[in-house]
């Protein structure tokens, strides 16, 4: 089941009411408990006030029939009939007989219960019942009190006695009469003051007795049970299921006590008030409802607004930053929170658009991005079936506008293109995005391989036209690799990267554009293992480490050799170094290699130096490896523990690899040879080098490169450039070294223009480290006297 909004404790309506109820309720009955205690009290009081008058009139009652009964006894007293018999002597026979005739004549006119003479030594003479002898002690007590009137107990009934002297008309006697204390007195008592009375006697060692009563039967036989030895005290009990208020007025004090028990019944005091009570709590029931009601309709005045501005709040919560915020609040403070919600959405709306801005548009082109593209391709797969193509375009020397023109010209060359790039798509209705860089999507739905690379077509024909930047005439081209859906497949990510794929394909190959195939994908996956598998062959000890002697053709001794690695495959065999050094290139994984080669560089030379051969050895440096800074102190961290000097190591550069950074080459090579190991130029004359560059480098050695020495003897001009080249290198005071030395005319020939040292297939192959300290050992240089080298020599001017 459930509870409405205003009895649910845990809404705020539920609160305001039952906060607000219980308020009520709390100083309703503190108000209605108040007013019944003082009801209580006042009543109490009342009631106390009442038995205090009840008391005086009880006595003033108790004196009346007292006064009632002395004139009675007077008058007997003063009857000239009775004073002539008292008169007589009482030995005469019958004056006792006719003193009791008119006691008992004159006890009966006036009720009395008794009535009796005395003599003058108050003996008693006659009487009206047996037993009057017991008053004596009563006349004994009124002969000395001054009002004659007295109260006497006999057996368990108490008795008003008054006595009268007897004049004849000197003193002769007494006469007392006795009156019962009965029930009419209490009755005088209810009928003037309303209250009830119990007169109550205890003799000696017994408990308080009631003998005169005018309550009703129950509380008559309920009231032994409320009585005991000590004596009554006022104040509040219950009798016969009614609190009666009660007062005890002592009247006899003695041997035997005497009193009458005053009650007023409390309930019936109480009963006026009650009507009152029930009218109080009636108008606070109607109170509590008429309040409960005001309390709903005011916390509904306040929960609706909060929780509209609550379900309000769950809007944004789910990104809902269109829908207003309502401000129809009547309180002052929730209306200020609605604005306060409606300013905060309003905030979020435009932070939102701003982040949806920079998260999904390219700033510099105002393009969709990557991501934009991503889920436009998404939306584009899941919901239709048509097939289309995606485009990936790839811009040719976009780095070298940015290096030799500046960052500012590339970017607006992206921006032209762009422009570009919208016109030519614009009436296809496709989706062009900038990916990164100067790469370039575009999404073309209802499109076959063929209209796909139509379109791939007449953007290159396109961008034949040249871009004029700031009177900078800049020419575009550009790789484009297509990938088909469904055909090339189903997912955003798989066709992304398959599309890049062909690119890379046709930028490598210069064909323009090229539609995804499998080939390329496993290639690619190829590389990827195989560059995996690199990872762990440093690990596993799988490289090897392989040594090509170079000579002094002058001396024709061995002076060092290039060191060179190898892949000993576990299921490839031994894989070529042109499988896996360029992928190291690309990934950075060389500098591992690199550092590999070093330090088995320089145990060898450690090797050697024991074995008693004094042996250089090169190792060749990677782009890589000349862009870090911190390669000096790497190579000083590897040799200083083997005690190898940096003298025994040549380390080998390329010409492009100097042109990519030369600044900060230059700074690496400077710092090579202040440490002094010996710096060579690998493959010189195939690069592109100048020779400004190469006058301040720090290098002590030029490698002419195999193409030029394998074909100077059959080739003029290739002698020719080897002959400038030791000439040059001399001249600036660097050795010289000729690869690809591949028979013995060669080596006469190299020897007689000065070539310094010599590395080739006619001195020795690359081999194992563990056999080249014995073949040095053994080697020796070949004879070259019957060798005629005069008639090239002398072509060469």
């Amino acid at each position: 089941m459930r509870w409405p909004a205003w009895l649910n404790l845990r809404r705020l309506e539920g609160r305001i009411v039952a906060l607000f109820l219980a308020l009520l309720l709390v100083v309703q009955l503190i108000s209605f408990g108040a007013i019944h205690a003082s009801i209580t009290h006042n009543a109490e009081d009342s009631l106390a006030a009442e038995l205090q008058t009840g008391e005086r009139v009880l006595r003033r009652l108790l004196d009346q029939r007292a006064g009632k009964l002395r004139d009675a006894a007077e008058l007997l007293a003063k009857d000239y009939g009775f004073r002539s018999t008292v008169g007589l002597s009482l030995a005469e026979a019958g004056t006792v007989e006719t003193i009791k005739d008119a006691l008992v004549n004159q006890g009966e006119r006036v009720g009395a219960s008794d009535v009796a003479y005395f003599d003058e030594q108050q003996h008693l003479v006659a009487a009206t019942r047996d037993g009057a002898a017991a008053f004596g002690a009563a006349l004994g007590q009124l002969v000395r009190s001054k009002d004659g009137a007295a109260l006497a107990v006999q057996g368990n009934r108490v008795y008003q006695v008054v006595a009268v002297q007897v004049r004849t008309p000197a003193p002769v006697g007494w006469v007392l009469m006795a009156f019962a204390l009965d029930r009419e007195v209490l009755d005088d008592l209810k009928a003037l003051s309303e209250l009830q009375g119990v007169v109550l006697l205890q003799t000696p060692n017994q408990p308080w007795l009631g003998t005169v009563s005018n309550l009703d039967g129950n509380a008559t036989a309920a009231l032994p049970a409320r009585l005991g030895r000590e004596a009554p005290v006022d104040g509040v009990f219950e009798l016969a299921g009614e609190r009666m208020r009660a007062r005890f007025v002592s009247l006899l004090d003695g041997e035997q006590h005497l009193g009458v028990l005053l009650l007023r019944s409390l309930d019936a005091a109480l009963a006026p008030y009650q009507q009152l009570q029930l009218i109080l709590l009636g108008l606070t029931v109607l109170g509590v409802a008429i309040f409960a009601l005001v309390s709903v309709l005011l916390a509904r005045g306040i929960s609706n607004p909060i929780t509209a501005l609550s379900a309000s709040a769950r809007r944004l919560e789910g990104g809902d930053y269109d829908t207003p915020v309502p401000a129809t609040a009547r309180l002052e403070e929730v209306h200020k929170l609605a604005l306060a919600l409606e300013s905060m959405r309003e905030g979020i709306r435009r932070r939102d658009a701003l982040v949806n801005n920079l998260a999904y548009v390219d700033q510099l082109t105002l393009l969709p991005n990557r991501a934009r593209f991503a889920e436009f391709l998404q939306h584009h797969l899941a919901n239709s079936d048509t097939p289309g193509a995606v485009l990936m375009l790839d811009l040719d020397r976009f780095k070298h506008v940015n290096d030799v023109l500046g960052h500012d010209v590339g970017d607006r060359l992206l921006q032209s293109v762009a422009e570009r790039l919208q016109a030519l798509c614009a009436p296809a209705h496709s989706v062009l995005a900038r990916l990164s860089g100067d790469e370039f999507a575009i999404l073309l739905a209802h499109t076959d391989a063929h209209a796909a690379s139509e379109a791939a077509l007449a953007i290159l024909k396109d961008f034949e036209r040249p871009l004029q930047i700031d009177n900078e005439t800049i020419d575009l081209g550009a790789g484009i690799g297509i990938a088909l859906f469904p055909e090339h497949g189903h997912d955003v990510n798989l066709l992304l990267g398959r599309a890049e794929l062909a690119m890379y394909a046709a930028k490598s190959r210069q064909c323009g554009s090229l539609i995804y195939h499998a080939q390329l994908d496993a290639g690619s996956q190829e590389s990827l293992s195989l560059l995996t598998e690199l990872r762990h062959a440093v690990e596993d000890n799988e490289l090897r480490l392989f040594l090509q002697p170079k000579i002094d053709l002058q001396k024709g001794h061995v002076v060092g050799a290039e060191a060179l690695v190898r892949w000993q495959h576990p299921t490839r065999g031994l894989v070529p170094p042109m499988q896996f050094i360029p992928f190291a290139e690309q990934t950075g994984f060389i500098r591992m290699l690199s550092a590999w080669v070093l330090s088995g560089a320089a145990r060898f030379a450690r090797e050697a130096a024991d074995a008693g051969l004094a042996l250089r050895l090169s190792v060749n440096l990677s782009t890589r490896d000349l862009m870090d800074q911190d390669l000096p102190a790497k190579i000083e961290a590897m040799l200083t523990p083997l005690q190898v000097a940096p003298a025994s190591l040549c380390l080998e550069i390329t010409e492009s690899a100097i042109m990519d950074d030369p600044e900060r080459a230059l700074s690496t090579l400077e710092h090579l040879h202040a440490m002094g190991f010996k710096l060579s130029i690998d493959d010189f004359g195939t690069g592109y080098s100048s020779l400004a560059y190469l006058k301040r480098l720090p290098v002590d050695e030029l490698k002419i490169d195999k193409s030029f020495v394998m074909a100077m003897e059959r080739d003029l001009d290739d002698a020719r450039i080897v002959r400038s080249t030791i000439e040059l290198a001399h001249n600036l005071g660097l050795s010289v070294v000729a690869e690809g030395l591949e028979t013995v005319k060669a080596w006469a020939m190299l020897a007689h223009l000065g070539c310094d040292e010599g590395q080739g297939y006619y001195i020795g192959k690359p081999m194992p480290q563990e056999q080249f300290i014995a073949w040095a050992k053994s080697w020796q240089p070949p004879d070259t006297s019957a060798v005629t080298t005069e008639s090239v020599i002398a072509k060469l001017g």
